[in-house]
């Protein structure tokens, strides 16, 4: 059983008068398959296996019909900046010229008015020289999946042979901060409990990162992630991310943005979140995959066969259809989509049941707290008494 959202009557908000936000973030999965064998992949080592069927890359025609997709929504909705993010598997594997076709085309389809921030998200394995100069011609910023030093990224990051990536990565990042650091969009960072975690921090702070994303590993209340319990009252990863988060925010000055202490300290003081990790701001986001489907986050790759599947195409149906289908209102209503466990805590605004991947059930599908709440609420309440004795500490000193 996969209930919820699927019982979500969208007519309804709709003439309520709930009005669906505007997707701005564009995933291409311009590749389907990837040059290393990550353990924790959700794409190929978790419940979905939708890649087996797939094509390895988008042609030309899916290329064109996702462009004019993406044009067509940024101009019905006025919008003025819209980000494109190049993804996999692995995205390098599709050749500087078809990376070059999709982003003079999607830019093209846009037109003038629209502003196309195009960023690639690698593993760094093929970031040649070559590669650099095509990107840096094509203003695409780059993001690198880095998990801390050789051990701790060669644990789960290797090729299908078993030999790590690390080396690679290292001069990959070596000739991107050398010679293209403008392009340096910041660091992916898998959390790892076997990892020491300030070893990890200071390992991804070596070339200067301008952002650092530290990510849980995936996992739901099916299939827990490594070493979460559900039934125990242990906060492993919370333990894990607070000595990062003690380091970063008692530093005299900041190495790097960290996004997802930065978003919780955001989302204290009043604002809104900016990531689907956390908070209950609308995501506007969708994924394009290699065949033309339109899907949701391929994160729910992770919880269970066609999580994401929407059954639309781009060379039948608008991005505005996907904004109408239950799945999507789901992510966009705020704490109407949290189960009644979530309203009765006290730090649902902020934490906003965790990423939406991890609250899947098989009784009920998405409508529960995150498989992470124990150590959501933790985290989020040391950073919260962290922050506020801070600022009490600066009131005194006026």
């Amino acid at each position: 059983m996969h209930e919820w959202p699927s019982t979500l009557d969208v007519t309804r908000l709709m003439t309520g008068g709930w009005q669906p936000t505007p997707f701005r973030q564009f995933i291409l999965k311009i590749y389907s398959r990837c040059d290393l064998a990550c353990d924790y992949c959700y794409m190929y080592e978790m419940a979905d296996s939708s890649w087996r069927g797939r094509p390895l890359y988008m042609d030309d025609a899916t290329i064109d019909a996702a462009a004019v997709r993406i044009g067509e929504h940024a101009a019905r909705h006025g919008l003025r900046d819209i980000e494109v993010i190049l993804h996999g598997g692995e995205p390098l594997l599709a050749g500087q010229d078809r990376i070059r076709s999709i982003v003079s085309r999607v830019r093209a389809a846009a037109g003038d008015k629209v502003r196309v921030k195009v960023t690639l998200q690698t593993n760094a394995v093929l970031l040649t020289d070559g590669f650099l100069r095509v990107l840096d011609e094509l203003d695409v910023r780059i993001g690198v999946s880095l998990d801390g030093d050789q051990v701790m990224h060669d644990r789960s990051r290797k090729r299908a042979n078993g030999r790590g990536s690390h080396g690679d990565v290292m001069a990959a990042l070596t000739r991107l901060t050398e010679g293209y650091r403008h392009l340096f969009s910041g660091l992916l960072c898998t959390v790892d409990l076997r990892n020491d975690p300030v070893g990890a921090y200071q390992a991804l702070l070596e070339f200067g990162p301008p952002a650092i994303d530290f990510l849980l590993p995936h996992g739901n209340w099916v299939v827990p992630p490594p070493s979460l319990y559900p039934a125990s009252t242990a906060t492993p990863y919370a333990d894990w991310l607070i000595p990062i988060f003690d380091r970063w925010y008692g530093s005299p000055r900041r190495a790097t943005y960290v996004r997802l202490f930065g978003e919780i300290i955001h989302l204290l003081l009043g604002g809104a979140s900016r990531t689907e990790q956390i908070g209950i701001s609308p995501v506007a986001m969708v994924v394009i995959e290699t065949d033309g489907s339109i899907e949701q986050s391929d994160l729910l790759k992770s919880a269970y066969e066609g999580a994401p599947y929407t059954g639309l195409h781009v060379s039948r149906d608008s991005l505005d259809d996907v904004l109408k289908l239950p799945s999507i209102a789901a992510r966009q209503i705020g704490v109407e989509a949290l189960c009644a466990t979530c309203l009765d805590c006290p730090v649902h605004t902020v934490c906003g049941a965790g990423l939406y991947a991890h609250r899947y059930k098989e009784e009920n599908g998405f409508a529960n707290p995150s498989i992470y709440c124990r150590d959501l609420f933790r985290f989020i309440h040391h950073i919260k008494d962290t922050v506020e004795a801070d600022l009490a500490a600066r009131s005194e000193g006026l």
